[in-house]
């Protein structure tokens, strides 16, 4: 296998799974916000913020193996 496709191969791979966990991630927080929203809706105030920003750290994740899809 040549060096340039081996380095394509990595590239992808890196995508997939760096974009893979995040999603189930958000997916995950997403749901369990809702489900704790329809539980108690008066504490929607109080769980939204929470929910954001977890689902900005899981996020990142994904940002992070973009940047290493780039370096390499």
């Amino acid at each position: 296998m040549e060096p340039e496709s081996m380095i394509t191969l990595t590239k992808g791979i890196t995508m997939s799974v760096g974009g893979l966990a995040p999603a189930f991630a958000i997916g995950m927080i997403g749901a369990k916000a809702m489900e704790s929203i329809g539980r108690n809706p008066e504490a929607a105030g109080k769980i939204f913020v929470p929910m954001l920003l977890g689902m900005a750290f899981a996020e990142a994740i994904a940002i992070y193996s973009l940047v290493v899809a780039f370096t390499l």
